[in-house]
């Protein structure tokens, strides 16, 4: 059967909301759960060894646990605390940059990549495997074309790679040195008085016409309109996909694992739509076209 897994939260959520999320979707019917900050080192409500108590109640959950890494290392201190979740061998690795990969591999560390590594190919893909690559990410911009393709190739040189694919939420386009959420409040960097934690599903950016073109999350910036991908569930059995990917989101989470699992066992039809609050939807990647685009 199809797999769900959960992404890490790509947002700035307190302490307290973060370990309530979690508690909870430890009964939600989700196979993989990706845990720790990714996007801003900033962003510490939550130190590793919190990260790790919680990965070990998810795991006795019968979830299985990956340690998620930041996209952007941009320091020493981002490093050590890299080199921290790349020394422990009790959990798989969500490999987010080239450091992530080069320590993993270092360590004999199994892992896997996240959709913000630029993986365009097969050849790629069995040079990470010859490091330890368990399983690999789509990344987000491409679609189903290039993604039936690769599958078929790896399946001619005979490597087993299960494919996950983004399938639901805010879209992980870009990120930058510069905090953008700081900016927006005049307020620089290193001084930025956790403006995100105000934002908890990100900064709303529209154009002069209204329309929502981005979400501004600190050092990152994501979709304005959501991605989702339910309809397209049937289309990635028949094509060989292993996981498909629900990124969190502040509220409704619960009704979208809901969703997503009655469809992958059959038990509603994959057309019902998903209708969630704010954001219009999206699926134009999925289909070659400009990624916020909508096709029936």
């Amino acid at each position: 059967m199809l797999k769900l897994s959960l992404g890490p939260v790509l947002w700035f959520w307190s302490r307290q909301t973060v370990l309530d999320f979690y508690a909870n979707a430890a009964d939600w019917p989700v196979d993989t759960v990706y845990l720790g900050e990714t996007v801003c080192a900033r962003r510490r409500e939550l130190k590793l060894a919190d990260w790790l108590e919680i990965a070990g109640v998810l795991k006795d959950a019968g979830k299985q646990v990956v340690l998620s890494t930041q996209t952007l290392i941009e320091s020493e201190a981002d490093l050590r605390l890299l080199r921290r979740i790349c020394s422990q061998q009790d959990y798989l690795i969500e490999a987010n940059d080239q450091s992530a990969l080069q320590l993993a591999s270092t360590n004999s560390l199994p892992f896997v990549t996240g959709p913000g590594l630029n993986i365009y190919n097969v050849a790629t893909l069995k040079v990470l495997a010859k490091l330890g690559l368990k399983g690999w990410s789509l990344p987000v911009e491409l679609g189903r074309e290039t993604l039936i393709e690769l599958i078929a190739e790896l399946r001619a040189e005979g490597l087993d790679l299960p494919a996950e694919v983004f399938a639901w939420g805010f879209l992980p386009l870009a990120w930058s040195s510069r905090c953008f959420t700081a900016r927006h409040y005049n307020l620089p960097k290193d001084n930025c008085e956790f403006r995100c934690l105000q934002h908890p599903d990100g900064l709303e950016l529209r154009s002069r016409e209204a329309q929502e073109l981005f979400r501004l999350n600190g050092t990152s910036t994501l979709s304005g309109a959501r991605y989702d991908l339910l309809r397209e569930l049937p289309d990635m059995v028949a094509m060989g996909v292993d996981t498909v990917r629900l990124s969190p989101e502040h509220q409704g989470m619960a009704e979208v694992v809901q969703r997503f699992d009655q469809v992958r066992r059959g038990e509603i039809p994959y057309s019902d739509p998903l209708t969630v609050r704010e954001a219009p939807p999206c699926n134009g990647y999925w289909y070659g076209q400009p990624g916020m685009d909508q096709r029936a």
